[in-house]
């Protein structure tokens, strides 16, 4: 029931497929809910492949398969993903593209900052800083990763125009710290002699992984990178604090891609390819940089705040709802059994009443010696015994004075007075030396019945005998048990036994 009251608004299930797990795909991860926030028709599932080619193609498919309507995928390498992505967009379901390109065309939207650019603007950007002299060491990313080779092809683009800036080596990383150290610590080893003027390192993990192997050898070098993340130990942090020289804004923009999507999946107009936006970040701008920042993100983390409260309190409201459902429910089942109880009592106490009155006011007429009808044939004491389908057998009127003193004394009165029209409940009052509030009070406690409904059956069954035993007509038998039209005797009758008083003798 509770669940018929959400609407007919269409629910998305959005796959998020991520290369790998760090703190840039964090920040990316949190603006994708955040971005969810306002489509609350939207469902992220998130899965991380933790840089593993053979992981991620696993968790794409397994994403496909519990049938998500859209995919958001960070392929962890251009080629090998490639199957997996193509699988998901011949099945019919919408593929985004971001960050990190594909080698094939079947998908539905890319979005991502341009690689090739960040690599040329920080290759002019070193070029200009050693002032066209200098020994650059390159550190890459992933290899067959697009952002290294794109970072890497638009980083040597830069450098080419420089004569006097040489490429010592270009060191293959997998964008993590450690990565970084290890490549770096092995080319020191075989190159010790030679003057490292500047590193660029094509994220700033990496960037920062190098400047700790070079030690005291890099302490005149220049450190570069790429991400400029904020907060705490970002790249927008290590410029300001001159850890590194220079970084890049690779944005993240997790709710963008979210807009994307709902675009997508409502039919919308979108863009195939969008590139977004990005920065340098130099000493000259870090601390405007970070300071932005670092307000974004509290404003970020206050609104998530309230959305998690939000939610805990829409939890509470729909336990309330289930409580308050399921309290109304206990209820109704507790009326309804104290109703049926009840019912079941007064049905148990009627019947009580009718066996006492059908006991008291079966009236048939005793009579002393056999009589015959016209034609001699019926005795009345076989014709008295001689009763509608259905009804009881008349027992001995001896056994009637057990039921109550009271209720004998009563029927007493009335078959006494049977005959007489003029026959009041006043009249039976007095004849039993009560009131007729006294008559009335005990005859309904005892029987159910009122004194006038007890009357009406004595009147109707000791007509319903003279029926069977006399040749009278209906408007005598009528007159005889006292009532004083014809019309309204047969009416009463046909209400007690089901057919006019004529039928009784066929």
């Amino acid at each position: 029931m509770l669940a018929s009251c959400s609407g007919d608004k269409m629910k998305y299930r959005i796959g998020v497929s991520q290369c790998s797990d760090d703190i840039w795909r964090d920040k990316q991860n949190a603006e994708l809910r955040m971005g969810a926030y306002f489509h609350d028709n939207v469902e992220l599932k998130f899965a991380a492949a933790y840089d593993s080619d053979e992981r991620q193609v696993q968790q794409i498919d397994s994403l496909v398969n519990d049938g998500i309507d859209l995919l958001i995928v960070a392929p962890n390498q251009v080629a090998t993903i490639s199957p997996a992505i193509d699988r998901a967009y011949d099945k019919g379901i919408p593929v985004i593209v971001f960050e990190r390109k594909t080698s094939s065309q079947k998908y539905t939207a890319f979005i991502s900052a341009d690689n090739y650019e960040m690599g040329r603007v920080m290759g002019e950007y070193i070029v200009s800083r050693l002032h066209g002299q200098g020994t650059v060491l390159e550190i890459k990313g992933l290899d067959g990763s697009s952002p290294a080779i794109e970072r890497h092809n638009g980083f040597m683009d830069a450098v080419k125009d420089a004569p006097g800036i040489r490429v010592a080596a270009s060191l293959q990383g997998d964008w993590t710290e450690e990565s970084a150290c290890e490549a770096t610590k092995k080319w020191l080893a075989t190159h010790r002699d030679v003057r490292i003027d500047c590193v660029f390192g094509h994220n700033d993990r990496m960037a920062m992984g190098a400047r700790k192997s070079l030690g005291r050898q890099g302490e005149a070098a220049l450190f570069c990178g790429i991400d400029g993340l904020p907060g705490e130990n970002g790249g927008i942090q290590l410029v300001r604090d001159s850890l590194l020289d220079a970084s890049y804004i690779y944005p993240t923009h997790g709710d963008q891609i979210i807009d994307l999507a709902v675009c997508i999946l409502e039919g919308k107009p979108f863009k195939k390819e969008t590139l977004m936006m990005s920065a340098l970040v130099t000493p000259d701008n870090a601390t405007v940089l970070l300071m932005q920042s670092e307000e974004l993100m509290r404003q970020a983390d206050r609104l998530d705040q309230l959305h998690d409260k939000a939610d805990d309190y829409l939890h509470e409201l729909d336990t309330q709802r289930v409580i308050n459902w399921l309290a109304i429910g206990i209820i109704a089942l507790l009326v309804t059994v104290f109703v049926l109880f009840y019912l079941y009592q007064l049905r148990k106490i009627s019947m009580q009443q009718e066996r006492v009155v059908s006991t008291l006011w079966n009236m048939e007429p005793q009579i002393a010696s056999p009589s015959f009808s016209k034609e001699g044939d019926v005795p009345a004491d076989d014709a008295k015994n001689s009763v509608p389908s259905g009804k009881q057998t008349t027992p001995p009127l001896e056994r009637l004075g057990e039921a109550s003193p009271f209720l004998s004394r009563f029927r007493e009165a009335v078959e006494a007075r049977l005959t007489d029209s003029d026959l009041s409940i006043d009249d039976l009052a007095t004849d039993m030396n009560l009131s007729r509030v006294q008559l009335y009070r005990k005859v309904k406690t005892v029987t159910g019945s009122s004194p006038v409904e007890l009357l009406r059956t004595a009147r109707l069954k000791r007509a319903y005998q003279l029926l069977l035993t006399t040749e009278k007509s209906v408007s005598e038998v009528a007159y005889a048990v006292g009532f004083t039209a014809p019309s309204y005797f047969t009416k009463c009758f046909k209400e007690e036994y089901g057919m006019v008083p004529g039928d009784v003798r066929k």
